[in-house]
């Protein structure tokens, strides 16, 4: 018994030498799919709330303190409609999962682009796929339970997790470890789930101006649910006119189809990007995330 107290004060210790947010590479060696962009490239530009034109993606942990863990972990994507990372909504709600003992790690992808890849509708995706391989990877070292590993998305970042987790047999990356890539949870704020006219920006920062209908298709991730999408908390405003209800409510009704265990939450009023708590209502979701964690064992 003391020597598994040993072993964990130990791995506790190795993560908390990446504390104080960090980075920690998604990659240790070359970035796959990543050509070298052309000399007047801007480098990555971090305004503190906004992050733009990232080529070496990491994840930026956040720590509860010490003797709160709970050994779960959260990846959070941020949104911004795959142009830009919108930081602070995510920032916060790192924080209270630390205070609820969970470990949060913003993972920090890379944006669709020409310029810098080869393919960019599976940049995106091959971050969040090596996100996930890392943190299972690591996660008896930094004290983590491999086996409640959730992802949480907003916006944008809800679309890249959402389609994570409905697609679970297109590996993007170098995984001859056979990592297990699946979340074991994911929440989905205020996410895009449908690919169609009402959200053009994301859409086509992701796959053009012009896809195919078939393409629309793939990429409307309510349609590729299967009993196997892990169970899904989801969060959304009513009055949200960047990002119609109506993807939410699509996959909510996806999962219940496919009887994949799902919680859902409208707000009447919130509009697009809110943190914790609707400030016209008061509501925070957060609190009933918690409960639908400690409900399913997470």
């Amino acid at each position: 018994m003391r020597t598994t107290f040993f072993l964990l004060a130990i791995a506790l210790i190795t993560l908390q030498a990446h504390a104080q947010q960090t980075p920690i590479s998604l990659y240790e060696q070359a970035v796959p799919n990543s050509k070298t962009p052309p000399a007047d490239y801007p480098k990555e530009l971090d305004s503190s709330d906004r992050i733009k034109y990232v080529t070496q993606p990491t994840l930026i942990p956040y720590l509860p303190e010490k003797g709160t863990a709970t050994g779960t972990s959260v990846l959070i994507f941020p949104g911004g409609g795959y142009f830009l990372l919108s930081m602070p909504a995510c920032v916060e709600v790192a924080k209270a999962l630390n205070k609820a003992g969970i470990t949060a790690f913003i993972v920090k992808y890379r944006l669709p682009s020409d310029a810098t890849m080869n393919d960019k509708s599976i940049g995106p995706l091959q971050d969040a796929q090596a996100a996930i391989k890392l943190v299972r990877t690591r996660a008896r070292e930094w004290g983590l339970d491999p086996k409640k590993v959730g992802m949480m998305g907003l916006s944008a970042g809800g679309h890249l997790v959402s389609m994570l987790g409905t697609q679970l047999n297109r590996i993007v990356i170098d995984n001859k470890e056979h990592t297990d890539l699946r979340p074991d949870f994911m929440a989905l704020l205020y996410p895009v789930i449908i690919y169609d006219p009402e959200v053009p920006r994301t859409r086509e920062n992701l796959i053009g101006k012009n896809p195919s209908a078939q393409a629309l298709d793939y990429y409307s991730t309510n349609k590729h649910v299967t009993p196997n999408t892990p169970p899904t908390f989801l969060v959304h405003a009513a009055d949200d006119e960047t990002i119609p209800v109506k993807n939410t409510l699509e996959f909510f009704t996806a999962l219940l189809k496919s009887k994949v265990k799902a919680e859902m939450h409208i707000l009447q009023s919130g509009d697009h990007g809110f943190a914790l708590t609707d400030l016209n209502s008061g509501e925070n979701w957060f609190n009933h995330f918690k409960s639908w964690l400690k409900e399913n064992g997470f």
